[in-house]
């Protein structure tokens, strides 16, 4: 990355304001040893929902709520986010959050465990937007669910897809930034979605079923 490009990620990253109340979630991240979104990332994915006119969404690893609050920022009015984390202290967290930013708990589907376990049990086709911020490890696998899960127009985010800047270099061969290669190239390849990748945060995939 030039000098030029390094200073305008960094102008990015910093764009984004955020308040007392995703301050707070962080802190209660760097408690728990959870990494949360970037702000750039939190801010696009405000952003992103709010331009799908979303009304129903997954998250795949709710962490301490700050890509939830973010994402309920962007979401219709009386959008309802399914968030999936299979550690009850992270949830805990994450309700607090969410109840400090003012979302009715009606608004929060919130469930405790294993998403490779609880996705299967979500309905096909029923979802305006799926993201996914869990173990890159499973990333295929919750990528293939999260495309069985959206309507038609319906949108895909994956964090952290360029793995630390990894993914770019094929001299990084280690199983999860391979994996995550070969995730970018079915997806590009598949027909039933649309493919992009932004370099906001650590870079987010976007797909959009079609």
């Amino acid at each position: 990355m030039t000098s030029e490009k390094s200073s305008s990620w960094s102008y990015a990253e910093g764009f984004a304001a955020e308040d007392d109340v995703l301050a707070r979630a962080r802190e209660r991240s760097f408690e728990l040893g959870v990494t949360p979104v970037s702000p750039g990332v939190g801010a696009a994915l405000t952003v992103l929902a709010a331009a799908a006119k979303a009304h129903t969404a997954v998250e795949i690893g709710t962490g301490t709520g700050v890509s939830g609050v973010c994402l309920l920022r962007g979401l219709a009015p009386n959008a309802v986010l399914t968030t999936i984390d299979r550690d009850v202290e992270h949830l805990k967290a994450a309700r607090t959050a969410f109840a400090e930013a003012g979302v009715p708990s009606s608004r929060i589907r919130a469930i405790t465990g294993r998403a490779a376990e609880v996705l299967p049990r979500l309905t096909d086709r029923a979802y305006d937007l799926v993201l996914v911020d869990a173990d890159k490890a499973n990333a295929a696998a919750y990528a293939e669910q999260a495309v069985r899960l959206l309507r038609p127009g319906g949108l895909l985010v994956l964090n952290d897809a360029l793995d630390r800047d990894r993914v770019s270099n094929p001299a990084y061969r280690e199983p999860t930034t391979a994996g995550l290669r070969n995730l970018h190239r079915s997806l590009r390849a598949d027909e039933r979605v649309s493919v992009s990748i932004l370099p906001t945060g650590d870079g987010l995939l976007l797909a959009v079923r079609r």
